[in-house]
């Protein structure tokens, strides 16, 4: 189980399936959202068909950027034949997820067990 952290998040492949979390507790500035994206997307780039689960679980903000970041990771992942799952997502930035529909674009679990159990 091989593991890399950087200031923003840490990602530990498991099992084929990269698990990142975030050690912010809010993601909302700019330079910061562009970090996490440079670095799940490196993440992303070195497999073929990438497995990733990114766990909310220390977020208590995000921002509309950040969302938009998500976004494109999800495309990315998309790109490469691979699968995304969020997992423990505070109630509040769910509610964030309804109202723009996100909540339809991704696949969102209460629990890591949960989103594990969902890839093929």
């Amino acid at each position: 189980m091989a593991g890399t952290e950087s200031r923003l998040i840490v990602s530990q492949e498991e099992g084929g399936v990269s698990r990142i979390g975030f050690v912010d507790r809010n993601i909302l500035e700019e330079a910061a959202i562009q970090q996490i994206g440079d670095e799940v997307a490196a993440i992303i780039e070195r497999s073929t068909a990438p497995k990733l689960l990114l766990n909310f679980q220390n977020v208590e903000h995000l921002s509309s950027a950040a969302l938009g970041t998500l976004i494109t990771i999800n495309n990315k992942v998309k790109q490469r034949g691979g699968q995304l799952r969020l997992c423990s997502i505070d109630p509040q930035i769910y509610e964030v997820f309804v109202i723009t529909k996100l909540n339809k674009l991704f696949q969102i679990l209460e629990t890591p067990e949960d989103a594990l159990a969902t890839f093929k």
